[in-house]
This record gives C-alpha cells, sequence and structure tokens, in this order.
C-alpha cells in the first residue's frame, strides 16, 4: 500500500485533532466539549446510502476517520434497533482514525469517508481523495460538510477549515475518478448539519458510454434523518 505523505500543515492538524479527541474542545459559543467526535455521523444518512451499502458485492467497509464511530452497537437504526453492521448486511468494517491511534488501512469493498474532507488542509486534500479511491474495490461513499463548524481548533481557528460549495469538491473528486474508472462514487455535500445535496452516483467508465460531450449529473437534496 502507497504511504500518504501529510503536508507539515497536515500532520500539524492530526496533532490537534489528537489533542481535542483526548482533551476536548470549544464550541464558538464559549460551551466545552469533553467527548467530542463520538457522534456516529453517518447515522444521518442511513437511508440514502443503503441501497448501495446494501448491495451484495458490498461485504466489507474502511471507516476513513471514523471518529468514535461503532458500527457493532446496536441502535444504529431507530426503527429496527439494528447495530450498522447488521443495518447494512456487512461482514467486516474496519475504522481508520489517526486522532485516535487507529491506523490499520485496508482494501475493502467500500470505503465510507463521512465528515472528513473538510477537516484536510487544503493542500492535502488530492492525496487523501486519491487515498480514499486507491482503498476501494467498488464503491466509494463521501459526505463532506461545506459549512462551518461549531467546534474550534486549539489555536482558535474553526474545526472546518477547508469550506468550500459543492461543486468544488465535485470537479475534485471527478477529478481524481478519471483515473479509478470501475469505482463507484457517491457524493453527499451537507450545506447544514441536516440538510444538503446529493449528486448521482457515478462510475467514470460511465462517460465514455455518453452519446454526447456533455455529460451531467442527477443533483438532489435531501434532509437527513
Amino acid at each position: 500500500m502507497q504511504t500518504l505523505e501529510l503536508s507539515s500543515q497536515g500532520k500539524h492538524l492530526i496533532d490537534l485533532y489528537k489533542h481535542m479527541a483526548m482533551n476536548g474542545l470549544k464550541r464558538k459559543n464559549g460551551a466545552y466539549i469533553e467527548n467530542p467526535y463520538n457522534d456516529f455521523q453517518l447515522r444521518k444518512f442511513r437511508e440514502i446510502v443503503k441501497p448501495k451499502l446494501c448491495e451484495e458485492k458490498i461485504k466489507t467497509v474502511l471507516d476513513y476517520g471514523g471518529g468514535g464511530s461503532n458500527w457493532d452497537i446496536p441502535g444504529f437504526d431507530h426503527d429496527t434497533g439494528l447495530s450498522a453492521k447488521d443495518y447494512f448486511g456487512l461482514d467486516e468494517v474496519k475504522i481508520f482514525e489517526p486522532a485516535r491511534g487507529l491506523l490499520n488501512k485496508e482494501n475493502t469493498d467500500c470505503v465510507v469517508c463521512v465528515d472528513v474532507l473538510e477537516h484536510i488542509f487544503i493542500a492535502d486534500i488530492p492525496k487523501v481523495i486519491e487515498e480514499l479511491f486507491r482503498l476501494s474495490k467498488e464503491l466509494l461513499v463521501i459526505n463532506v460538510a461545506c459549512y462551518e463548524a461549531a467546534a474550534l481548533l486549539p489555536n482558535g481557528e474553526n474545526a472546518h477549515i477547508t469550506v468550500r460549495n459543492p461543486h468544488y469538491w465535485k470537479g475534485m473528486i471527478d477529478g481524481i475518478a478519471s483515473k479509478y474508472p470501475s469505482i463507484e462514487v457517491m457524493l453527499i455535500c451537507s450545506e447544514a448539519f441536516t440538510k444538503g445535496v446529493v449528486f448521482e452516483s457515478f462510475k467514470s467508465s460511465d462517460w465514455d458510454l455518453s452519446e454526447t460531450f456533455k455529460v451531467d449529473q442527477k443533483l438532489l437534496g435531501f434532509k437527513a434523518v
């Protein structure tokens, strides 16, 4: 597996996130959160991603930047009470979270990256997105927050250090997707905590099948549940 070499700024950010995971964080409103980043952010999008994650070919998942997510605890889905692993019918889930010392990256059928890229230093974003593609065998599910966080870094900056609009992220991902034509991509861009847009899932190999030179994709709104 190719090693990802972050910029010096990117490495420093990892140190700040480690500090926050261990010591808590401050919010813009002055509140102090003792145990941050323990929410299972994928829960908001479970109905949106379920049709893809429940496909027969998807049995293993890497949760890239998984925070405190636990795929084995019951209650991921409120109606059924199932864990995330059972809700999506998965055999195995691996979690990569450098802020918590979880450093194992493995190739899996699907890579899930939720609420991560906006925390990445801008010079490192192309490298990280390319690594997401390299780690996936079939499917890549990305959610990006396109708004400022409530949380602050220890240096006082907003914790969402790369805030861009959905079309910035779509363009960045499209440019890299062309090198990985067999990987299906689902991109969800949150414009607020519970709403945003979903780009129609695609493989870059589909572009070659287009009957026109202009390749459009459907853009749907969503409200997270």
